[in-house]
């Protein structure tokens, strides 16, 4: 699912601000920031698999899960307002919730992990996707963003590693994270060059997400958390550039649940379409990630 879309959208936004634009180098500091704060999302989760809290968002607050049932599309900031800075960066956390009638989680998976088409299903961002490798629970992956904000044009290569947890057989969740993000530049002409990780305009530095899906009342309920580390946005800025910063939020993660439940519906009704990246996709051995470790 596309958890980079919201990071990539936000990142360009603040680059596309008039002298802010400029390389950046993503520092030891940074990074060990984005450590601890993914450590704490998978405390997070592991509160949910022991019932320290509910195995879903979606039942943490009365009225949630009827309100996403009858189809809206629900949403808030993880953290803050959807943003907290850290040393050299800022680290963006949305989740957001809707329901898939007549789906199974079967149908959900075959849509997840059907990478080759990501450029199908999330489409205009999305402008390439491929398997890399992968086994029954395990894969990983490529997806290259293409985007312009403002006067900013950008591409992004991200490679992940990902792996499903099922809990039962109504309830399981997915882990995915970057092992590696390039920004590209001239992405599409003769003399497009791959810059090293970690260097660049500092669009995108790391993403993580946590996808938790149920079957139940007659379809799936799926939710995504989606982190990601970008450069940060001065503090001067910040007053005029947050606000258009939660509607990109709010509108990406909305759009993106939305692209995903039209997948599955779509190929539902073409059942011949479906695909699994464990009968089809190239092998490979053990990969773990996140919460599962």
């Amino acid at each position: 699912m596309k958890a980079a879309k919201i990071a990539f959208e936000l990142a360009l936004l603040a680059a596309g601000i008039p002298g802010l634009l400029s390389a950046i180098e993503l520092q030891p500091d940074t990074l060990k920031a984005w450590d601890d704060y993914i450590r704490n999302a998978d405390s997070r989760m592991h509160s949910r698999l022991d019932g320290e809290l509910p195995f879903s968002w979606t039942d943490e607050a009365p009225g949630r899960r009827l309100r996403i049932r009858r189809g809206e599309i629900l949403f808030a900031p993880v953290t803050g307002r959807g943003t907290q800075s850290v040393a050299g960066g800022l680290i963006h956390d949305w989740i957001g919730a809707t329901f898939i009638p007549n789906a199974t989680i079967e149908g959900l998976l075959a849509v997840v992990h059907d990478y080759d088409r990501y450029k199908e299903f999330y489409k205009p961002v999305v402008a390439d996707s491929k398997i890399l490798a992968c086994s029954e629970t395990d894969q990983k992956f490529s997806m290259v963003w293409q985007h312009k904000i403002l006067f900013v044009d950008a591409a992004i290569e991200g490679q992940y590693q990902a792996h499903d947890f099922a809990l039962d057989g109504r309830r399981g969740y997915s882990i995915a994270n970057t092992t590696m993000v390039r920004e590209i530049e001239l992405y599409g002409q003769n003399d497009e060059r791959f810059l090293a990780p970690g260097q660049g305009n500092g669009f995108i530095w790391r993403m993580y997400s946590i996808a938790r899906y149920e079957e139940r009342d007659g379809g799936v309920y799926l939710e995504l958390e989606a982190i990601a580390l970008t450069r940060d946005i001065p503090p001067s800025l910040r007053w005029m550039v947050n606000p258009v910063v939660n509607h990109l939020s709010i509108n990406s993660l909305v759009t993106s649940l939305r692209q995903t439940r039209d997948a599955v519906d779509s190929l539902a009704r073409r059942p011949e379409r479906l695909v699994s990246c464990a009968i089809g996709g190239p092998k490979f051995g053990n990969v773990t990630a996140g919460a599962g470790d």
